[in-house]
Parts: structure tokens; sequence; C-alpha cells
């Protein structure tokens, strides 16, 4: 340790592991404080799901769910000072709607990135030491160039990890080119290769699947190829955006969801999965028109939507792909050949392997990969410590529906800047909306 301390010159009160949205508006709030932080990233420029950036498609929360509004409106960090910036403000005045454009916010979010100083990309964190026990607990963090494989170790206080999520890939359905067996996180980068197809399948029932579905639909115009979707869910159902049921995404409902016990919060989640999960109404109805238009004076259509199927495998023969298949409510087994499938199967928090091997055993589990988190997002450790272990990653069975919500990551980083400010940066605002969860007294 006394080597460390003799390489390491500067402490910093913060380091940010992971450069997505949460961490960039975390950086951007700290801003207006006295705070010494700094953030790594992997990637060499930062691009938001780049793989899903297909043109017409937009977020799933109003332009309000940006870096910083929530906390300070009056930051420079906006959606609406970057549209003043780029002179498109009138432009979306006109656009009239509230949703931010996938691409734009894309963009929105570089241009952020571009004015904070402390983003570094092109820099993996490779290991977290814990100094718990020297006489200045700190956390010693190895970075690694990517590019020459330099190694660097910097000192911290505290550490928030924001490590994001990675694709899903369902046992069975892997090993196959990925050109191929495609995740929807890399659909825009192999796309040009599924239009010289002769059939596509796409397999899964979310957002994505319809994007894609929706995008290749519109594609067939140009192209000829077959086109299919299987889902195992009952269905492509819309998500639900009732205004009174969007209040579940408010800090008030993420106060109740935290204090309640671990099994019923779980049994919560599953309560709201018409919140949490579900397509766009306007994508479905984009679906609908198109398939109607298409089909008009009876043309027939090389397009199949299988819902109640599960796909069990996907087996490779002769440079195609056999899918072995279930419709499971009928409980007949089928195969489907196709030339490549898109996998639109969803995502699952990325736990780096240093944190398992540094970690796990310190920290309080609340069932396997689920861990205890505070309220106020620090790592609940065995040991109490005064340096923080913030988690960005992997809340949704402590915080709730609302863990993946872009408007409640501003909310979880007021709680994270007021605690290591210690003092009230920003307000961390209750009574937001017209429910209430917890029997009050009157």
């Amino acid at each position: 340790m006394k080597d460390v301390f003799e390489l390491m010159k500067k402490v910093y009160d913060l380091i940010g592991i992971g450069i997505g949205p949460y961490n960039m508006g975390l950086a951007a709030l700290l801003e207006k404080t006295k705070i010494d932080s700094i953030f790594f990233d992997k990637t060499e420029k930062f691009e938001w799901h780049p793989g899903m950036l297909i043109e017409g498609t937009s977020l799933q929360v109003p332009f309000l769910a940006d870096l910083v509004s929530f906390a300070d409106p009056t930051s420079r960090y906006t959606y609406l000072n970057y549209l003043h910036e780029q002179n498109r403000l009138y432009q979306f005045y006109f656009f009239k709607k509230f949703e931010v454009p996938r691409e734009e916010y894309n963009d929105y979010l570089q241009w952020a990135a571009a004015k904070m100083d402390n983003l570094h990309f092109g820099y993996s964190v490779i290991d977290v030491l814990d100094h718990s026990e020297s006489e200045e607990p700190l956390f010693e963090v190895v970075t690694e160039d990517v590019k020459t494989g330099k190694q660097v170790h910097y000192l911290a206080k505290n550490i928030v990890m924001g490590t994001g999520s990675e694709p899903v890939i369902p046992k069975g359905m892997g090993g196959h080119p990925s050109k191929d067996v495609i995740h929807t996180s890399r659909y825009m980068y192999e796309k040009h290769s599924l239009l010289d197809s002769d059939v596509v399948t796409v397999v899964g029932s979310g957002q994505s699947a319809a994007e894609v579905f929706l995008d290749l639909l519109n594609e067939q115009d140009k192209h000829s190829f077959e086109l299919t979707l299987l889902t195992r869910s009952a269905g492509l159902f819309q998500l639900d955006e009732a205004k009174l049921g969007q209040e579940y995404f408010s800090p008030d409902y993420v106060d109740y969801y935290h204090s309640l016990p671990f099994e019923q919060r779980i049994n919560a989640l599953d309560t709201l999965g018409n919140l949490r999960k579900g397509i766009d109404p306007d994508t479905l109805t984009a679906i609908y028109d198109k398939l109607y238009y298409k089909s008009a004076g009876g043309r027939k259509l090389d397009i199949t939507i299988q819902p109640l199927t599960s796909v069990e495998s996907v087996k490779s023969y002769g440079g195609k792909y056999v899918l072995e298949c279930n419709q499971w409510q009928e409980e007949h087994s089928f195969e489907h050949t196709t030339d490549k499938v898109i996998l639109a199967t969803g995502y699952k928090p990325h736990l780096p392997e240093w944190f398992m091997d540094r970690f796990a055993g310190k920290i309080e589990w609340e069932k396997d990969k689920l861990f205890k988190v505070t309220r106020d997002y620090q790592l609940s450790f065995k040991e109490e410590r005064k340096h923080k272990f913030f988690t960005l990653t992997n809340l949704e069975h402590t915080h709730g529906a609302g863990a993946t919500n872009l408007g409640l990551s501003v909310q979880r980083n007021i709680h994270i800047v007021n605690l290591l400010a210690n003092e009230q940066v920003y307000a961390n605002k209750r009574n937001t909306i017209f429910q209430q969860f917890s029997v009050r007294e009157k």
C-alpha cells in the first residue's frame, strides 16, 4: 500500500466506473459542488445503444427525462439548452412531440459529454482494490488504456458503479456467428446483410422486437425476403401509458417499494408487468397499418407473426438455421428454417469480474446475484465503513420498476450528490403524485 501512495499524488472524492446516461448525469450535477470526480469507460467514444438507432424511433419517456432537469432545470446540460445551442428549438417547438427521437438523444448525450472534462473514454477499469483497513480507507481503481495497454492506478474515497447491462443470449441459441444470429444490440451493424437474405426471423415480444420487425417490414418494399416474428408471450401487447400508472415511476413510489420486505418487492415487480414491459402503442399501430396497406387487394404477405411460441434452440444446417419451436398452449413442436435470426431477448445487469472477485464476500446479499442496497444507493457491506460504494446497476429488486427509468436516474443522482456533499445541493422532492401507497393516519 505504501508504494501505491507514493505513486498516487491525488485522491479523488469519487471515481465513476462506466459512462452511460446515469453516470454522465451524475457528472453533470457534480459541477455545482466541490466534489472532485473522474469517470472512466472502455468505449473510445460515447455512443448510446448504437445498434438500435433506427431512424424514426423515439424514447419512451418525455424530454424532461434528460440528464439534469428533474434536479436543476437551469443547468447548461438540459435537453432544451442542447436544442437552443443546435438552433433546433423552433423546430422542436413545431415538432409538437414530448418524446425525443432516439438518434437525437444520442447526439444530445455526445454534446453533453464533450462539455465535461472529467469523462475519460478508452480506459477500461480492470480492477478495484478495497483498502478498508488503511489509516485513510480508500479504493484503488486500476485502469487500462484500450489502445496502448498501459495501466494507471487511481485512488478515491468513494466509488459509483454504472456498468450498465449486457445482452441476454438464451440457452440453446449461442455459439453461432454474430452476423447470422444477431442480438438486437447489433441490429444496425448487421442490417445490410439481413436485407440480402431470403428468410429473416425475429425472436421476442418487447419494444426492440417490434421496432426491428417494423423496420424490416418497411424494407420489404425494396428487398425480397420472408419475415417471421416468433414470441413466447401470449401476444404483442402494448405498454400501459395511463397517467396514474406512470406515478409508479416517482420518488414517492421508490420510497414505498424500498421499504417492503424482499419477497414483497419481487412480487410487486410481477404485478407491474404492464408498466414495465410491452410495446409503445404507436409502434403497434404502425405495424398494423403497414400490414393492412401491404395486403390491400388480397396481396399475399411473406410475413408470419406467431405468438405463444417458445424457441427452444437454434441449430446450424448447411448454411441455414433451424429453430426448434414449441407452441406451448397447444403443446405442438415444430421446426422453422431461416437464414438469419435476430434475438430481441433483452438484457441483464453487467457485474464486472473484478466486482465479484473483490466484493462478493464483503457485501450483503438478498438472494443469488441480488445484492442489498440502501435507499441512497450504497452497497450494504457486512462491516461498517466510511468510504462508500454506490451502484447504479442491478437495482430493480431494491428500487423497483423505475430502476432503469431515465427520469428517476436524476433523482437517484440527487441522493448521491447530497450525501457526498453532506448538504442539500439539490432538492430531493416528495409528494410529487396524487396517489398514496402507505396508509396515512388522519
